[in-house]
């Protein structure tokens, strides 16, 4: 999925997710959700907490 259509599908700037994926600024709550949803995984998943 390309940075811009996970921008859109989270109403952010697709700079915002350059920034989560560089490490410089993290998510809110609502916005881990929603990217547990969109990539049907859980939160403990995209946390690191589970494999």
């Amino acid at each position: 999925m390309s940075r811009n259509t996970l921008a859109s599908l989270l109403k952010v700037n697709p700079r915002t997710i350059s920034y989560w994926e560089l490490g410089q600024r993290e998510c809110n709550l609502e916005q881990l959700f929603n990217l547990a949803v969109i990539f049907k995984v859980s939160t403990d998943y995209l946390l690191g907490l589970e494999d």
